[in-house]
């Protein structure tokens, strides 16, 4: 990895190069995406059939599996891994039940009454990446949050393996986390599937989960259609490391993103430039030892950087900069600098909590904003499965009371009609 430092213009010319990673989606994919998008709104389920044949080679024989026979695939997976995902269900769960919301009515003492419901949506899509991208972390992070909401009907999507069976791992995880339906088709013709329904596949009220460049240019053409969770760019981490950081944590946790895409990003921010140097030398010599060493590199190379600062002060102005969607703070006191970091999506504090701690176990959610976008976008959450409407109740004295007021705005603005229907009452 490079070593520069800070100036105040080397290290901010970074975010200019991470910004290209973002850029617009190729007309070519987009045209592909609409004809597979205008495909399935016409053809339906033969049309997705079509699809999954062509791009995954093979039509499962059974497309969708019911929620009882979700329950099976827990005992043919390992053991080990039953227990993780069950352990980290407890944990996802217990975080984000402190997130829910409720209705609540307010009543004055000249009998109007006003008030908030909260609901959960009625059904939502789930897409879960299959391939070497399978991750059933990914259904229990956006599952779990959408029971919790109140979602009446979770639904997943979730491409065949080459044999055209589902994936055991990901169907135990589907399983724990309280999905009603799995159906087994991917790629952009899944997503439109989910958004205007099939005569197998329901029509969802949102769609969440990661997914290819087809499936997130389906995602951002279908917005409005249905409601979905957010664009997602590369992974990304930055490091903020003082002297009494570890080369070797800091090796590790920059090659952990590193290894998702060869246009993920890897920085660390450190004042030691002995720390820097130590933590190259690690990097060098724990990539030997990885199975994607080859992506590593690359991202390393080209939107990887370790950068030198002249304090700590500096380094949090640079990250709020950044607005990262991982950011460890791997420094002597972490809850000190807490409070200074408004733009991350999930911040990590001190040498013993690593990146894929927040990933898979500890409880937060994974999936967060990237390419900047933590300066306006918040993690994924209860809140992301919910409506609110609000409801008003008058008598007809405090309408009387109100109504001058109320015709003067609605003159004021030129809308007569709005005026009228306060008039024609009294």
């Amino acid at each position: 990895m490079k070593i520069t430092k800070a100036n105040g213009k080397t290290e901010y010319q970074l975010i200019e190069n991470l910004k290209k990673r973002s850029g617009e989606t190729d007309q070519k994919i987009i045209d592909i995406v609409t004809s597979i998008i205008n495909g399935v709104k016409e053809g339906g389920d033969e049309a997705v059939r079509e699809y999954t044949a062509r791009f995954d080679g093979i039509v499962p024989k059974k497309t969708v599996i019911e929620k009882e026979e979700l329950q099976g695939f827990l005992e043919l997976v390992d053991e080990d891994f039953r227990k993780a995902i069950l352990d980290a269900k407890d944990n996802i769960f217990d975080f984000h039940q402190r997130q829910a919301q409720q209705s609540w009515l307010t009543t004055k003492e000249n009998g109007v009454i006003m008030g908030q419901r909260v609901r959960g949506l009625h059904r939502v899509g789930i897409y879960v990446p299959g391939g070497t991208a399978a991750y059933p972390s990914s259904v229990l992070m956006n599952a779990i949050p959408a029971k919790i909401a109140g979602v009446k009907e979770i639904i997943m999507v979730t491409p065949p393996d080459k044999d055209g069976n589902a994936n055991p791992n990901i169907m135990a995880a589907a399983a724990v986390s309280g999905v009603d339906k799995v159906f087994l088709c991917g790629g952009a013709q899944a997503v439109a599937a989910l958004a205007y329904g099939t005569e197998k596949i329901p029509k969802v009220d949102k769609i969440v989960g990661p997914g290819n460049i087809f499936v997130a240019t389906a995602k951002k053409l279908l917005y409005g259609v249905v409601d979905i969770d957010m664009i997602a760019g590369p992974s990304e981490i930055l490091i903020v490391a003082d002297k009494t950081a570890k080369p070797a944590f800091l090796a590790a946790d920059l090659m952990s993103q590193a290894e998702h895409d060869k246009m993920a990003s890897a920085i660390l921010l450190t004042t030691s430039e002995m720390l820097a140097r130590s933590t190259v030398h690690e990097i060098d010599k724990q990539i030997k030892l990885l199975e994607r060493q080859e992506i590593i590199e690359q991202s390393l190379n080209d939107y990887g950087e370790i950068i030198v600062c002249e304090d700590l002060q500096q380094a949090i102005r640079f990250a709020n900069e950044l607005a990262p969607e991982h950011l460890e703070l791997c420094v002597e006191e972490p809850l000190k600098y807490l409070g200074m970091l408004d733009n991350a999506g999930s911040v990590f504090l001190g040498n013993y909590s690593p990146e894929p701690l927040g990933d898979y176990f500890a409880g937060p959610n994974h999936v967060l904003p990237t390419s900047g976008t933590a300066r306006f976008f918040s993690p994924l959450s209860v809140d992301s499965f919910i409506k609110k409407s609000s409801f008003i109740y008058y008598t007809e004295q405090e309408l009387k009371n109100a109504k001058d007021e109320i015709i003067k705005l609605a003159e004021t603005e030129g809308l007569t009609a709005h005026a009228n229907s306060i008039k024609v009452r009294f």
